[in-house]
């Protein structure tokens, strides 16, 4: 990834969007604890806005919560099809701990104007 995001050439009214709208995209995957559903929805929204935060600090941000999301998935099947001999809930609990983590520390940063380092 290009470490150079130069704020400047993008215009300042598209940056607010793109800055809300990767709020909004963590909101959604910290909703989905509640519903399940708004992980779909934020993904979605992940891939097809992607392509606009290119040369932003919000490209990183979409990065990181694409890997959240697919890792967090892989490990919640793992987790679901190892229970039948009872490793699965701590790798669940595990799962579960490294989200929250995940979208706290992007929203920190999101509120610092700071990249991830994905």
């Amino acid at each position: 990834m290009n470490e150079d995001l130069s704020l400047n050439t993008v215009p300042t009214e598209k940056l607010a969007s793109l800055k809300q709208l990767t709020l909004i995209v963590y909101i959604l995957y910290a909703l989905s604890f509640f519903t399940g559903i708004t992980s779909i929805v934020a993904i979605i929204i992940n891939y097809v806005k992607r392509e606009e935060t290119e040369g932003t600090l919000y490209a990183s941000h979409f990065t990181w919560q694409i890997r959240t999301f697919w890792w967090s998935l892989l490990w919640a099947v793992l987790g679901v099809v190892l229970m039948l001999i009872g490793v699965g809930v701590v790798i669940l609990a595990v799962d579960t701990i490294w989200v929250i983590y995940r979208v706290v520390k992007g929203v920190l940063n999101w509120n610092d104007n700071k990249p991830m380092r994905v």
